[in-house]
């Protein structure tokens, strides 16, 4: 069985942050037609909502570089945009 890109996103999160919160949403529908080829279709346009005891203390710009240094492998085969929205537990989120 084939596994999707938002799935496996959602594994490497877990196995890095055991987040206690986690949702990987897929938004690339809402960016079709935004450059040439872009369809809509697909996993291009990733949005990921964290919430993980390891964020505690960690400024909001090492939380960011450390899920994109996480997810890098997924950037450079293709991933278009990934929209990164990291909490410490007990923080405000707007989701």
């Amino acid at each position: 069985m084939e596994t999707t890109l938002q799935s496996r996103i959602e594994k490497k999160l877990t196995d890095a942050f055991a987040p206690e919160r986690l949702i990987v949403i897929n938004e690339s529908h809402m960016h079709a037609g935004h450059q040439p080829g872009m369809t809509g279709t697909g996993e291009t346009h990733i949005r990921v909502r964290i919430v993980s005891a390891k964020f505690t203390g960690m400024p909001r710009l090492a939380r960011h570089r450390a899920i994109s240094e996480l997810l890098k492998p997924e950037l450079d085969a293709g991933l278009h945009a990934l929209a990164i929205e990291p909490a410490a537990p007990g923080e405000a989120v707007r989701w």
